[in-house]
């Protein structure tokens, strides 16, 4: 497993899709990853350190869990199949016994950052969708990666954080 920390939210202009991006601590591998426009605004909401007047749904899970008596103790994106990413959240009790629960990896993001919680990624998920940021071969399409994801601005997500605003209510 590989610890991989989020850089940001991208959106595919194709698609209009909301894309996680995760690096590895030495920025020589980033993963993207598609995701909904719902956890796209709430790791937003997050990053941008935007408060909210009542609990989201990530933020009552993390509730849940810790009133159960439960920490989280770490997320993994364990698996990919047919562009479909699979995630466990780990949770220990306090006698550490350890519990797995199945989740979309935008979920386990979401509730990982909110706890600052380490996010792992298995060898073969990073060898089936990450992209190389270091290779001298994929220069050119690193740097493009990098440029991408560098020239998004938070205003960019306002339209997706009103729709989720007017979801709420």
């Amino acid at each position: 497993m590989i610890e991989m920390k989020v850089m940001g939210i991208a959106i595919d202009t194709a698609t209009g899709s909301p894309i996680i991006v995760l690096n590895d601590k030495d920025n020589r591998k980033a993963l993207p990853i598609w995701i909904g426009s719902a956890e796209a605004s709430a790791i937003i909401r997050k990053i941008e350190n935007i408060k909210v007047t009542r609990p989201m749904t990530h933020d009552l899970i993390i509730d849940i869990v810790e009133k159960a008596g439960y920490t989280i103790d770490r997320v993994e994106i364990n698996d990919v199949e047919n562009e479909t990413y699979f995630s466990t959240i780990y949770l220990l009790s306090p006698e550490g016994k350890e519990l797995e629960i199945d989740s979309r990896p935008s979920d386990a993001i979401a509730v990982a950052i909110r706890v600052d919680a380490p996010i792992f990624v298995s060898a073969k998920v990073l060898a089936d969708g990450s992209v190389s940021c270091d290779s001298a071969k994929d220069e050119e399409e690193s740097e493009e990666f990098r440029n991408f994801i560098q020239s998004i601005k938070p205003s960019d997500f306002e339209k997706l954080l009103k729709d989720d605003k007017q979801s709420d209510q």
